[in-house]
């Protein structure tokens, strides 16, 4: 008589990855992976939209709710409250992060829509100084704090989603859309002012016409919300057991200190070169190199393009080489060429020259980016995933990236150095190839779980 034994493994490693294989196959996949990317970033559309608005338009926002008889004043307020909006995004990345990481992807990234939305209408409807007075600034702040405070998990949250659907392999491309998203955001945003000013004079302009797209962010929040409210929660959270609660959360941050730091330091270099080429040129453009507005506006929507097609690109070269030889090369491209690339900008500024000069920091900001959304994602802990990439971004971006239009205004003031701002350009450099080279030394950091377990950075990365 032959008996038929069925084969039953025999070590934990073993019934784990059966009970994993056995989990995955009842966890539903992501039908279409271009619609989920394009209803992802719908949102990163419009947060960079308002961004790049505020920027753009520094100089009437700035006589609307800061008036000064000092033009430089009065600017630098503007950029400080800018600045400040910026402060909150580290509060919004954990408090907005452990909420995503706790109910979900999808979920979380109709939350925070919201509350973009409505800091977006607050600075839209709010009257001027003359109007209200000093009421005018604080609704001002208090727009851009809610804006800050959504945005510290909106691109953390989108970055993460696009990783979890992303094919073998193809992380760095597939997280690319993120920031691609933003592009398309930057350029029609460029078209909106640029047929401003061709329809309205200047002082329409100041005198509120550039309410007028902050309007049209406004109108677009339905589409959007409709868009989200339709994604599919991504295969991999549904396939995590722990859902982490705050507490825990807080305590896996506290351990992975280390990572949320060099994450920061490696993304300083994105953000800084980002907004200076973008929510800083049209006021470097205009208040500098005495460009036109029209110039200005022009550079700024060929740099948008640039981007869009060099983020992809700098995705799929970092999933064919690795991250970190993207990342030391274009770091040190920085650090060498950005203050001399500015000065003999600013020696005999001509259109052509902008246009040039700003492309290629288009290039270094979007190979670069490219590789640093898979870099950061892959080396945060995955139960915490959305808040330690969104707390490491947060961070970059207060500290660094939208400081960078006040920096900027202030080493030129100071300094009197109209190339000046390059001093910060190599600064980020350094700080994006430093912490390249901690987080992919020879003996690895490891990212600590809540549970305990832990994981290190692809090692072929």
């Amino acid at each position: 008589m032959c008996l038929t034994v069925a084969h039953r493994p025999g070590t934990t490693r073993e019934i784990a990855k059966v009970t994993q294989a056995q989990h995955a196959q009842d966890v539903p996949q992501i039908k279409s992976r271009l619609s989920a990317i394009l209803r992802t970033t719908s949102g990163n559309f419009l947060e960079q939209f308002d961004f790049f608005l505020f920027g753009f338009y520094a100089s009437s926002i700035s006589r609307a709710f800061f008036p000064s008889d000092d033009e430089v004043a009065s600017l630098m307020l503007t950029f400080t409250t800018f600045w400040l909006g910026a402060l909150m995004r580290p509060v919004g990345a954990i408090i907005l992060g452990a909420y995503v990481d706790r109910i979900g992807r999808r979920k979380g990234l109709i939350v925070t829509l919201g509350i973009m939305a409505a800091g977006t209408a607050l600075i839209a409807v709010c009257p001027d100084y003359a109007t209200i007075g000093v009421a005018a600034p604080l609704i001002v702040l208090f727009g851009r704090l809610l804006q800050g405070f959504s945005a510290g998990v909106e691109l953390g949250g989108v970055s993460v989603y696009l990783f979890e659907i992303s094919k073998p392999g193809q992380a760095g491309f597939y997280t690319s859309f993120q920031s691609a998203s933003q592009q398309i955001a930057i350029l029609v945003a460029s078209v909106i002012g640029y047929s401003l000013n061709v329809w309205m004079e200047p002082a329409g302009i100041a005198a509120g016409g550039w309410r007028i797209p902050f309007f049209i962010g406004c109108a677009i929040v339905p589409l959007i919300f409709i868009l989200r409210r339709s994604l599919e929660e991504t295969p991999a959270f549904l396939r995590l057991k722990h859902h982490p609660k705050f507490s825990e959360t807080m305590t896996s941050i506290g351990k992975n200190w280390k990572i949320v730091a060099l994450g920061m330091l490696m993304v300083a270099m994105t953000t800084v070169t980002f907004y200076f080429i973008t929510v800083y040129t049209p006021t470097f453009g205009r208040n500098v190199l005495k460009l036109t507005e029209a110039e200005a506006l022009a550079v700024t929507m060929a740099v948008a393009i640039s981007n869009f097609c060099w983020l992809p690109v700098g995705g799929m070269i970092s999933d064919r080489i690795g991250r970190k030889p993207v990342l030391l090369t274009i770091s040190v491209l920085a650090m060498l060429t950005a203050y001399p690339l500015l000065h003999w900008l600013v020696d005999g500024p001509t259109f052509g020259k902008m246009l040039g000069v700003e492309l290629l920091f288009s290039f270094y900001f979007g190979a670069y980016n490219g590789a640093a959304m898979a870099a950061l994602t892959e080396v945060v802990p995955a139960e915490v995933r959305t808040t330690c990439f969104s707390l490491a971004f947060a961070l970059a971006n207060a500290l660094f990236g939208t400081f960078t239009p006040l920096m900027s205004t202030y080493l030129i003031a100071e300094t009197g150095d109209r190339a000046s701002p390059g001093y910060w350009l190599m600064a980020a450099g350094l700080s994006g190839a430093t912490a390249a080279l901690l987080i992919y030394r020879g003996k690895s950091i490891k990212a600590i779980e809540p549970d305990g377990t832990t994981h290190r950075p692809p090692a072929h990365q």
